[in-house]
C-alpha cells in the first residue's frame, strides 16, 4: 500500500465505476465527493457535502475537504485532510472519540435539520465529555441558533 500526499481533482456529473488512485472525483449536482482512500487500501471514500457532513472550497486551482476524513469503519482507519490538493495526516482516534463525535455528529443534524429546537450544546447531558470534535462541530453552527434560520 502506498500513501498518497497529493490529489488531483475531477468535477463530473456522475461517479466512475472504477476510481483511479489519486483522484477526487466531485459531483455537485449529486452533493457527493469520491475518492479511494489515500492509504492506498484501495476502498471507496464518500464524503457527502452539505451543511452537517462536508464541505468543499475550490480556489479555482485546488480543492479542500473540511472537516478531516476519518475512516475509521475501513480495516486501515486512515485519517487525513485533503486541503489545497495535498494530503495531511492527521493521528489516530481511540473508540470512545470516534463514538462522541459520531453522537455530536447526530446532534448536530437534529438540531439542524429541525428535530430540535435548542443547539446541539444545550442539549449536552450533564457531565458528558466533550472531544475536539464537539468544538470544531460547534464552530460549524451558524450564529445565531435556529431561530435565525429555516
Amino acid at each position: 500500500m502506498k500513501r498518497v500526499a497529493k490529489v488531483r481533482h475531477l468535477f463530473v456529473t456522475h461517479v466512475p465505476e472504477t476510481l483511479e488512485d489519486g483522484v477526487v472525483y466531485v459531483a455537485m449536482d449529486l452533493g457527493t465527493v469520491v475518492h479511494r482512500c489515500c492509504c492506498g487500501c484501495g476502498l471507496e471514500v464518500v464524503t457527502p457535502l452539505s451543511p452537517t457532513d462536508w464541505s468543499l472550497t475550490y480556489d479555482g486551482e485546488s480543492i479542500s475537504l473540511n472537516p478531516s476524513i476519518g475512516n475509521w469503519s475501513f480495516p486501515c482507519r486512515s485519517h487525513y485532510w485533503i486541503e489545497n490538493n495535498e494530503v495531511s495526516w492527521a493521528e489516530d482516534w481511540s473508540v470512545w472519540r470516534i463514538e462522541a463525535a459520531r453522537r455530536w455528529d447526530q446532534r448536530v443534524k437534529r438540531w439542524h435539520y429541525g428535530a430540535g429546537h435548542e443547539s446541539p450544546a444545550a442539549n449536552r447531558p450533564k457531565g458528558e465529555a466533550r472531544s475536539d470534535d464537539d468544538d470544531q462541530a460547534e464552530s460549524r453552527l451558524p450564529e445565531g441558533g435556529p431561530s435565525d434560520h429555516e
